[in-house]
């Protein structure tokens, strides 16, 4: 493969995970990364800050998509407006379920990835809260409706990635949520 072909980022991704499942994460460097999807490692740093990164991309743009839906939703519940936020940005990661499920596995099996993982989900919750604030909802609440969305949004997605019945990720959401409000007592349906 030439090294001026067409989307080097995703190539390195699709690389990346292809070598992690072929010799774990530990044993594969930026090097062999950038070797296998015929780009030089400087092209590679060019792109992402290490190896690790590269399970992570994509992360910024859900949670623009998070963001954005937020601030546009017509009204609702906190909790109603921050998950109706998840489902609404459910399609990016769903065009890329077999992705989802193989950079799943990576991240399962090295504590390290465990913990890059919970700090970008800690900063998802951050921006969503924000969003919510600037909607005028009350700090507490904010906070208590961008991490519950957050963690059903995880529940949702290890439930996707796990399935095989063609259940969609925005389907796992609304799901979780509606298990939380069984849980808790309250009517299953949203806002």
């Amino acid at each position: 493969m030439g090294r001026w072909e067409p989307d080097a980022r995703g190539r390195m991704a699709r690389a990346a995970l292809e070598l992690y499942a072929e010799r774990g994460y530990e044993q594969t460097t930026a090097a062999d990364i950038a070797d296998r999807a015929g780009v030089t490692e400087r092209t590679f740093f060019r792109h992402f800050a290490d190896k690790r990164e590269v399970l992570f991309d994509g992360s910024s743009q859900l949670q623009a998509a998070v963001v954005a839906s937020i601030a546009e939703a017509d009204g609702g519940a906190p909790l109603d407006v921050a998950c109706g936020a998840f489902v609404a940005a459910a399609p990016i990661l769903e065009e890329r379920r077999d992705h989802a499920r193989r950079r799943a596995a990576v991240i399962a099996a090295h504590t390290s990835l465990q913990e890059r993982e919970l700090l970008k989900m800690s900063t998802l919750a951050t921006a969503a809260a924000d969003a919510l604030r600037e909607r005028g909802v009350r700090t507490p609440d904010a906070q208590v409706a961008a991490q519950t969305a957050v963690g059903l949004f995880g529940i949702g997605f290890e439930r996707w990635v796990a399935a095989d019945d063609g259940t969609s990720l925005a389907e796992q959401i609304t799901r979780a949520l509606a298990d939380l409000r069984q849980l808790a007592g309250a009517p299953a349906t949203s806002g």
